[in-house]
């Protein structure tokens, strides 16, 4: 009878080969993902306005950060689709990024609309020091964190105005005017206030409406009038100030937890470094958008100092009249409005 011998390894030998292969696949699967190339597409509502200039400052920033393992492509003036589509498109991973309003993103979370507090600041400039407040941007960017988003910047870029097929220059003439309002009920109820019907509206919207009579006007900024030339269809242009304008840069939270962890930090940190130094180039952008509608055929209207003064004084409770009932919306109104008294004065 012949025995045949096997040849037997110790258990310790398997275990130690085991373990090198585990490693050496490891390894491998963390070179391809060192190696991959990840693309980010940013869709703004907007054409020539602030959010382009962003996504330039930034792209620049995080391309060379990445090594150029992060791509980015920006798509402008809504061609990935109306501010809704664009906040959806986020959440659910097929667009990467957009750079929208905060108040667009209040069916998500109602504390998103915070911001659109009348009376809430002075100027452009007290304006972006509270967006670049702590406090306020550790709030504003974790909003929608469980709802898909992960903000990485915040940033005011110019006060509002309303654009008119005829010219408001008194408080008696928003009575009875249709106008077009973001999706706030910070200022839906601030113009019920002055006796006009707030009609919430995408920006694509806008133009058409305006031109066909369906809105008598609308609230964005002279940025936005000028580069998409309104002034053909209503040249009046109110600047009553109220409320600011904030941009919101939210990215996929899919798509952010997918990126190897360097990169996410590169994500954060040049998000944060542009919503600072995007803010010269958005006071002198909204200064030039003032001269080139005048000098395009359009009419800057301010209303006379008692009344603006009166607009305020009938404004001034909207905030406190809305966080009332609403305990987490509240929160948020008592830690922004107490940012917006502290960094009322600079530094």
């Amino acid at each position: 009878m012949r025995f045949i011998r096997r040849e037997t390894r110790a258990p310790a030998a398997v275990a130690a080969a085991a373990l090198v292969c585990a490693l050496t696949l490891a390894l491998g699967a963390a070179r391809a993902a060192d190696d991959k190339t990840y693309v980010m597409k940013i869709g703004t509502p907007t054409v020539n306005d602030t959010p382009e200039e962003f996504s330039r400052g930034f792209s620049a920033m995080v391309e060379k950060d990445s090594g150029g393992r992060i791509k980015v492509e920006v798509y402008s003036a809504s061609k990935l689709g109306s501010m809704p589509r664009q906040i959806e498109g986020v959440q659910f991973g097929s667009i990467e990024c957009a750079i929208i309003p905060p108040e667009f993103f209040v069916g998500i979370d109602e504390r998103f609309e915070v911001l659109a507090t009348p009376g809430l600041l002075d100027s452009l400039a007290h304006g972006q020091r509270l967006a670049g407040d702590p406090e306020v941007m550790k709030l504003m960017l974790g909003l929608g964190a469980d709802k898909g988003l992960h903000g990485i910047g915040l940033y005011m870029a110019l006060p509002s105005a309303l654009n008119s097929r005829m010219p408001i220059r008194h408080l008696d003439d928003f009575k009875g005017k249709k106008i077009r309002v973001f999706a706030s009920k910070f200022q839906t109820e601030a113009f019920e206030r002055l006796g006009a019907t707030p009609v919430a509206m995408s920006l694509g919207d806008v133009l058409p409406a305006v031109q066909q009579g369906t809105i008598d006007g609308a609230i964005s900024g002279i940025t936005v009038f000028n580069a998409m030339h309104f002034q053909d269809a209503a040249k009046y242009v109110t600047e009553a100030n109220q409320p600011a304008i904030f941009l919101m840069v939210e990215v996929s939270k899919r798509w952010y937890d997918a990126l190897p962890k360097d990169l996410q930090e590169i994500v954060d940190r040049d998000g944060a470094a542009e919503s600072a130094a995007i803010n010269p180039f958005a006071a002198a952008l909204w200064a030039k958008a003032r001269q080139s509608w005048t000098a395009g055929g359009g009419e800057l209207i301010s209303l006379p100092q008692d009344e603006q003064a009166a607009m305020m004084k009938t404004l001034g409770s909207v905030g406190e009249d809305i966080v009332k009932t609403r305990p987490r919306l509240r929160e948020a109104y008592t830690l922004v409005t107490a940012a917006a008294a502290r960094t009322r004065q600079a530094p």
